[in-house]
């Protein structure tokens, strides 16, 4: 592989990639996974789990007790009750997903997501869990700027836009047939779009990583939906050659998410409103064609509000790397 290839850095960048959930979502879908195999097509299984856990002033437990990592059978016996600042109350939300990209060229790519999700919300010691088929999600980027085959500094330049399909079940109910919110549904029920950028520049073994992306939702049939939210990473990393077929890149992250929160009938109803700012490590491990992604990462900062506060969140992944050699745009 040449050496152009250490500096290259894959952003798949996602909104909503946990179609549940704005809040869900890895900062809003977006996963950082770092990779040599830059212009190759590829095919993986990711799996996220995100924790919200106390309120203002109490503890926030990254696994909160009787939660679970892996995503759980449906438990839809639970009354829908409203927060009175139990320090016991959490929300967790898991995604397992595939995922696959092909390059149409070397500056052309396209992106699939099929996620399945399940939600855990425990309000006043009530548990109910919602799982099942998420939204599926396409998108597509073009490498507006490439210059990776410099001997110190390298740079590319990624833009794109997609769409979130609402493939997902959105109308869960109690046994007293009372419809939990949207954001414990598997499914969103509205159909979003989202553009997005990435940014990486690279010296030597070195980089940096920049993205933003903002989403425009839609509206669902209850007449519901989420603000429009933006999300920006900042990921510094280093890229360690073992040998020739082993390499190992950790990483440091920063992560920054804003929405207005819920919306019913377009009006903000200020439930769930999201300001925080998150920090945490990565770590990526490839072997041959093959890709493992570990990220950690927990609150650094949130705003204040009436809901569980942000605890963490953990992204675990592999990945298979195709020995792309033609394409079908030249």
């Amino acid at each position: 592989m040449k050496s152009n290839y250490t500096f290259s850095i894959f952003l798949t960048v996602l909104i909503i990639l946990s179609a549940s959930n704005l809040f869900a979502c890895d900062i809003c879908g977006c996963f950082m996974g770092i990779t040599p195999y830059d212009n190759q097509s590829s095919f993986s299984f990711l799996h996220r789990y995100r924790s919200f856990s106390g309120y203002v002033g109490q503890n926030q437990h990254f696994f909160p007790s009787g939660s679970h990592f892996f995503p759980t059978g449906n438990q839809h016996n639970a009354p829908i009750t409203e927060h009175n600042g139990d320090p016991s109350d959490y929300e967790v939300y898991r995604a397992t997903e595939i995922r696959g990209r092909y390059f149409l060229s070397k500056k052309i790519e396209l992106n699939a997501i099929i996620p399945y999700n399940s939600n855990s919300e425990q309000v006043n010691g009530n548990l109910s869990t919602v799982a099942g088929l998420g939204d599926i999600n396409v998108y597509a980027g073009y490498h507006l700027l490439r210059k990776l085959d410099q001997k110190k500094f390298n740079q590319r330049l990624i833009v794109g836009a997609g769409i979130k399909l609402p493939t997902g079940k959105s109308d869960a109910k109690n046994f007293e047939g009372d419809r939990y919110n949207t954001l414990s549904q598997a499914g969103t029920g509205s159909t979003d779009g989202f553009v997005y950028f990435n940014y990486l520049l690279g010296y030597k073994k070195a980089g940096l990583s920049l993205s933003t992306t903002y989403k425009v939702n839609g509206q669902n049939k209850e007449e519901e939906s989420i603000a429009n939210s933006t999300t920006s990473f900042m990921n510094v990393f280093y890229n360690v050659g073992l040998n020739k077929m082993i390499k190992l890149v950790p990483s440091v992250q920063l992560a920054y998410e804003y929405s207005g929160g819920e919306k019913y009938k377009g009006v903000k109803t200020g439930e769930h409103v999201m300001n925080n700012l998150m920090s945490g490590v990565g770590l990526d491990l490839f072997i041959k064609n093959i890709t493992l992604n570990m990220a950690v990462q927990t609150k650094a900062w949130s705003a204040k509000d009436d809901h569980p506060q942000p605890a963490g969140r953990v992204v675990l992944g592999v990945t298979y790397n195709f020995n792309q050699l033609y394409y079908l745009i030249n």
